[in-house]
């Protein structure tokens, strides 16, 4: 096991809270067609906080549950800045939990 999995996953569960906090977890997934984009974050397809929600979490949370190798390094905060540049100030919280996620996947604490 990797020694930062707790760490990760602790970080993922800041991730969704803010989230929610925002307002903006959806009860309801994308389409499939919707998920299935090929573009780097779907973003032809789904709102950056649909992508994590969707997409990144779960995908992060298999890694864990099925104690796959981390990533190497993540640049997810510098997409969410560009997606959420008309309201950094709104969702600074998230920014920095996306921030903490990055600095982490990148042995940078």
């Amino acid at each position: 096991m990797d020694s930062r999995t707790l760490e990760v996953a602790d970080q993922l569960l800041l991730i969704e809270r803010q989230l929610r906090l925002l307002g903006y977890w959806a009860l309801e997934a994308p389409s499939a067609e919707a998920l299935a984009s090929q573009a780097p974050f779907c973003v032809d397809t789904l709102a950056f906080e649909e992508w994590l929600q969707w997409v990144f979490l779960p995908r992060m949370k298999a890694i864990l549950e099925n104690d796959l190798e981390l990533p190497q390094a993540s640049g997810i905060r510098a997409m969410a800045e560009e997606a959420y540049r008309e309201r950094s100030g709104e969702v600074a919280a998230l920014l920095e939990a996306l921030g903490a996620f990055d600095r982490l996947i990148g042995g940078t604490r």
